[in-house]
């Protein structure tokens, strides 16, 4: 019952890390090149597991994969928010 509630949290934890980096992405960093590039999201996501990896380092139940999921749900904002401030640029 104790892991679902870790899981559960895990899920929560990456979609409010996914929904904070596209929004930021979107709004502060559309006029900035380097937010535009391939490897952004890459970048992000490391940057937001290591991040997160002290954290659950303190809750052994949660596990190193939490922090993984974490960076990827990031990555994938940081993407997302690159194309929808694309979409919104003149000439995008």
């Amino acid at each position: 019952m104790l892991e679902l509630l870790f899981a559960a949290g895990t899920g929560a934890a990456t979609l409010f890390g996914y929904l904070k980096a596209r929004q930021f992405v979107r709004e502060r960093l559309r006029f900035v090149d380097v937010a535009h590039k391939p490897v952004a999201p890459l970048v992000a996501g490391a940057a937001a597991a290591v991040v997160a990896a002290p954290v659950v380092w303190l809750l052994p139940i949660v596990g190193a994969p939490a922090a993984v999921i974490f960076g990827v749900g990031v990555g994938w904002g940081v993407r997302h928010g690159s194309q929808d401030a694309r979409k919104r640029l003149p000439g995008g």
